[in-house]
């Protein structure tokens, strides 16, 4: 069983940082897909950036230039670096674990319970 574990989540001012982890259990950390999505208030789940275990990336275009997905395998976690947030960034955040080579939401084996990000203006 693999277990995700998010943490970094909280309040911040526009145009600030925050950095999200998610360390996940299991030995085969290294070869999984680990992906985060977001849900804000009142709006379905979307995808926000991905990294295969190969170490190849994609993040939404809403998020490109201002965020950015890594992976320490040593560590058996996934980051999520969030530069210049928008009030829009709000959301709770989600770290999600698949051992296909797909970003999608329904692919997704294992998710954390989440962490808030609040924006304000």
């Amino acid at each position: 069983q693999v277990q995700l574990v998010e943490s970094g989540g909280g309040l911040v001012q526009a145009g600030g940082s925050l950095r999200l982890s998610c360390v996940t259990s299991g030995r085969t950390f290294r070869s999984y897909t680990m992906t985060w999505f977001r849900q804000a208030p009142g709006k379905e789940r979307e995808f926000v950036a991905g990294i295969f275990g190969s170490g190849g990336t994609a993040h939404a275009d809403s998020v490109k230039g201002r965020f950015t997905i890594s992976r320490d395998n040593a560590k058996n976690t996934v980051y999520l670096q969030m530069n210049s947030l928008k009030p829009e960034d709000t959301a709770v955040y989600y770290c999600a674990a698949t051992p296909r080579l797909n970003f999608g939401a329904s692919l997704m084996e294992y998710w954390g319970k989440g962490t808030l990000v609040t924006v304000s203006s």
